[in-house]
C-alpha cells in the first residue's frame, strides 16, 4: 500500500500516471476543502490548492523523479503568487504542504501523499479550534491607514497620538493616492486600550484634515494593501 505505483510492473506507465494524477488530485481536492473551513482565503486559492499536488506530481514524474529540478519548478509555480500578492501565513504553509504531498504522488507514493495532505489538513483544522498559542501576552496587532494631503510632514505629526493611545507602532507602508495629491501612509500597530480605538481616530481625523482613516485587523493587510 505504501510502496511506489512506479514499482508495480503489473501496470502499464501509462496507467500507472493516470493513476496518481487521480490520487493527487482527489486528495487535494478533499485537503482543500478541509481548509476552507478555518483558512480565510479567495475561492481560486483553494482551487489551486487542489490543483498543486498533481501539477507538481507531474513535474517530477517528467524529470524523471529528479527531486531537486522537480522541486525548484513546483515551488517556482507554486510560490509566483505571492510576488505580486503577499500571502498570510496560512497560504504559504498550505502551499508548502501541497508541495510536499505533491512530492510524494511524483514518487509514486500515493497512499503517503494521501496521508499528508489529509492528516495534515485535519491536524490544522483541529490546532485552530485550540487555545494552547493565544496568551494575554500577544496583545492583537491592528492595521492603520492613514490618507494625508502632500502638504503634510507625516514624520513626527502623529508622533503625539500615537504615544498617548499606542503601545507599539510601526510603519510599514508609505505610498501615493489620489494622482499623487496625497499620500497613503500604513502602521502596524498594538492599542494600550482597545476601548479607545475612536478616540484614536478622532485625534489622527484632526491632524489629517478629515481624509480617510482605517483600522482592521493585520492578518488582513495583505488583501487590502
Amino acid at each position: 500500500m505504501f510502496s511506489s505505483i512506479f514499482n508495480n510492473e503489473s501496470l502499464s506507465s501509462e496507467l500507472q500516471f493516470f493513476i496518481m494524477i487521480g490520487v493527487a488530485l482527489i486528495s487535494g481536492i478533499i485537503y482543500a476543502w478541509i481548509l476552507s473551513f478555518r483558512v480565510k482565503s479567495t475561492k481560486r486559492f483553494f482551487l489551486v490548492n487542489a490543483l498543486l499536488p498533481a501539477v507538481v506530481g507531474v513535474i517530477l514524474s517528467f524529470v524523471n523523479g529528479n527531486l531537486g529540478i522537480g522541486i525548484a519548478i513546483g515551488g517556482a509555480f507554486a510560490l509566483i503568487r505571492f510576488r505580486s500578492a503577499p500571502g498570510s501565513a496560512d497560504e504559504i504553509a498550505s502551499i508548502f504542504i501541497t508541495m510536499g504531498a505533491g512530492v510524494a504522488f511524483g514518487m509514486g507514493y500515493l497512499a503517503y501523499g494521501a496521508l499528508v495532505l489529509i492528516g495534515f489538513g485535519l491536524i490544522y483544522v483541529g490546532l485552530t479550534f485550540l487555545h494552547i498559542f493565544e496568551h494575554k501576552i500577544n496583545e492583537k496587532e491592528m492595521l492603520l491607514r492613514v490618507t494625508i494631503p502632500e502638504s503634510l510632514d507625516y514624520s513626527d505629526v502623529f508622533k503625539p497620538a500615537f504615544e498617548k493611545y499606542l503601545k507599539e507602532s510601526e510603519s510599514v507602508e508609505v505610498k501615493t493616492t489620489g494622482m499623487g495629491s496625497m499620500f497613503r501612509l500604513s502602521f502596524k500597530i498594538k492599542m494600550k486600550n482597545p476601548n479607545d480605538e475612536k478616540s484614536l481616530i478622532d485625534e489622527l481625523r484632526i491632524l489629517n484634515g478629515n481624509l480617510e482613516i482605517q483600522i482592521l485587523p493585520f492578518e488582513e493587510k495583505m488583501n487590502v494593501l
